[in-house]
Parts: structure tokens; C-alpha cells; sequence
């Protein structure tokens, strides 16, 4: 033995640990370009902590449709003179365009955003996320069914409205040459997958979906379609997580490939995210064009753009409006799900991990191996 090494034994099996190859597969942990991920998905030791205390956050967020009970919302739907055709509009536009927005953030980010991670404490925390992303499409599915809505008016909802159409394709319109194995020794390679999931968390699950989660919460707080309001702010604490662990992903790459984070690649991020939020104004004009009592479409559209700002400072670039305080205050209260919050008959709770994990710092992940002879 030498001091690069360090003997185990068990019974009459002996187990060496090479110091400098431990140290090597350390170091060739990388979010991309890294081990292939069929060969190697060994999660210590952690190289990315902040990714697998995401993943336990997510785990914690356990929820599943039929918790939520939707009798009184079929009331209200079928009762005319509850909800306003103008409330009636914005159910039938959000769910119609959520139902199928969801499914591009799922298929994307399993086919070809955690297909193309090779770190494999990235890939356990975007492997759930993928999985929340199928709740969500349950949880529209659910609120279809019960409300009696035909499902192809959603689908022609989401086909056929300009405003949608623009936002799809602002999102997608780089998806064809990120199918597959991805060179990412090609600097434009990797921008472009920077890019995609900057639009995807950033600019669609970050800025855009709130333009559609709001109108539903106002009517939450109204006592109008309780059961779809919950479900929205189930949605909307997973949908935090999803939008830190994309922001944390956009830093590490750039991070790692400093050579694609130069001003013009930064400044085409922040015109991604104004495109974006373009978009999702007039997208508003559809869904509230007359306003709803106590929400009026400029208040909205000033939400979003608070919204888009905190995203982009998040990151640490300059906002591109001067809208930095949120002009909605409630909107902080009704967002916020308090853990093991009750809901009618149903109690959602927020498990507790049973593991507790303990961050170590690189430089420490050696301290106190003993080397010997």
C-alpha cells in the first residue's frame, strides 16, 4: 500500500481505494459532457448537493388529483348563474391551453433536456419533475371529466388561437435539432440547450403559466371553483421547485462552459424572455379581454411582467421593465400552500424526510482518509 491508497477488508474479501482515481470520478462529474450516463449513475459522492435536496423537496410535495374533491365546482358549472361567461371563458382558455402546455414541458424535459444530462444527481431531480409534470396533465384531465367539458374543444382551443399559437412556438421552434445524441464539444450545441431550458423553466414554467394560474386563484378567493383553485396552488409549489432547479441547471452549465456565457449569449437569453413575455400579454387580451370583477387585464399584465423581471434577476441580469414590486399582494398570500393544509374533507400533507443531508464541500470530501502502508 502507499499513501494514494487505503486497504478495506471484509471477512477474506480486501477492497482498495485509489485515491487519485476517486478524485478523478469526482471531477468528471459534469451536468453535460460528462460519464456516459448508462455506465456510470453513481450519486456519491454529490457533486451537485443543491440538485438532490431539490429532488427531496419534491418528493415532499406528494399529490395526486382525487384528493381534491370537485362537487362543488360541478355545482357552480352546471348552476348558470354563478360564474359569469367571462369566468366561464378563462376556465375553459386556461385549462384548454395548460392541458396541452404541460405535456410539452414533460415530453421535452424527459426526451431530451434529462436525456442529455449526464450528472446523475441532476437526472434522479429531473426524473421527478417529470413525473409532477404527469400529475399535472392528470389533474386537467380530472377537472375535464368532472366539469363535462369536451376535450376536443380544449384541443381546438390550443391549435387554433393566434396568441397560443405564438407562445408554442417561441418554445418549440428550436425542439427539431435537439432530438437525439448531442455534440456538446460544439459551443452552439450547448448554447442551444441552455437556451431551451432557460424557455422552458424560465420564460414558459416561470413567467407565462402565471398569466393563467392568476385569473383561477381570483376566483378562488371569490369561493368560485375551489376544488380547480387548489389544484392550481398544488401545481404552482411544484412548479417553484421545477423553476429553481432550471435556474440552478442555466448557472451550473454556464458555470462550467464559460465559454458560452458571453454578452451576446446572455443578451439573446434576455430577448428570449421578452419574446416571451410579448407573447403572454396578448395571450391575456384572449383570456380576460373585458377584465373580471376585482382583476382587470392591466393589473395582470403588470403581474407578469413583475414576474418576468424577478426571473431574470434571479439569474443575476438586468430586469426589462420597470415593474419590481408585485402590483398583486394577495397573490403572495394565495400562492403560499401552508404544509399539511386542510381541504375540506382532505388533508394534504407535506412528508417530512427521514434523511437528513448532511452538504459537504468538495475540498472536504477526502478529509479523514487515512493513507498507510
Amino acid at each position: 500500500m502507499n499513501d494514494e491508497t487505503i486497504e478495506y477488508a471484509f471477512q477474506d474479501q480486501r477492497f482498495i481505494l485509489d485515491r487519485k482515481k476517486a478524485e478523478l470520478a469526482l471531477s468528471e462529474k459534469r451536468a453535460i459532457g460528462g460519464k456516459k450516463k448508462s455506465s456510470f449513475f453513481s450519486l456519491m459522492p454529490l457533486r451537485y448537493p443543491w440538485a438532490y435536496e431539490l429532488f427531496r423537496d419534491m418528493l415532499a410535495n406528494n399529490w395526486v388529483p382525487e384528493e381534491v374533491p370537485m362537487s362543488e365546482d360541478v355545482y357552480q358549472w352546471k348552476e348558470k348563474q354563478i360564474l359569469s361567461e367571462g369566468e366561464r371563458h378563462i376556465i375553459r382558455l386556461a385549462i384548454g391551453y395548460f392541458c396541452s402546455a404541460e405535456g410539452i414541458v414533460g415530453d421535452t424535459q424527459e426526451t431530451i433536456i434529462r436525456e442529455n444530462i449526464s450528472a446523475p444527481e441532476i437526472r434522479l431531480a429531473l426524473g421527478r419533475q417529470v413525473q409532477e409534470e404527469n400529475i399535472h396533465i392528470d389533474s386537467l384531465l380530472y377537472m375535464i371529466s368532472s366539469l363535462g367539458i369536451n376535450p376536443h374543444e380544449m384541443t381546438a382551443l390550443f391549435l387554433s388561437l393566434p396568441s397560443v399559437i405564438k407562445k408554442n412556438e417561441l418554445i418549440c421552434k428550436s425542439l427539431p435539432q435537439l432530438y437525439g445524441e448531442l455534440d456538446f464539444g460544439n459551443v452552439e450545441t450547448k448554447r442551444l440547450f441552455t437556451k431551451l431550458i432557460f424557455s422552458l423553466t424560465q420564460v414558459m414554467e416561470g413567467t407565462q403559466f402565471f398569466g393563467l394560474f392568476l385569473p383561477l386563484l381570483h376566483l378562488m378567493r371569490q369561493g368560485k371553483m375551489m376544488g380547480i383553485g387548489q389544484m392550481v396552488r398544488f401545481t404552482l409549489r411544484d412548479e417553484t421547485n421545477h423553476i429553481e432547479l432550471g435556474r440552478r441547471l442555466i448557472l451550473t452549465l454556464i458555470e462550467e462552459n464559460p465559454e458560452i456565457a458571453d454578452a451576446s449569449f446572455i443578451d439573446e437569453l434576455i430577448e428570449c424572455m421578452r419574446l416571451g413575455l410579448a407573447c403572454e400579454l396578448d395571450f391575456i387580451d384572449d383570456l380576460i379581454p373585458q377584465g373580471i370583477p376585482g382583476l382587470t387585464s392591466q393589473e395582470l399584465k403588470n403581474f407578469i411582467r413583475f414576474n418576468a423581471n424577478r426571473r431574470l434577476m434571479a439569474l443575476g441580469w438586468s430586469p426589462i421593465s420597470d415593474i419590481l414590486e408585485n402590483p398583486l399582494p394577495w397573490s403572495a398570500e394565495v400562492i403560499y400552500l401552508k404544509k399539511n393544509e386542510n381541504f375540506f374533507e382532505t388533508t394534504v400533507t407535506e412528508y417530512k424526510s427521514r434523511i437528513q443531508l448532511k452538504t459537504v464541500p468538495e475540498a472536504e470530501l477526502f478529509e479523514g482518509f487515512t493513507f498507510k502502508e
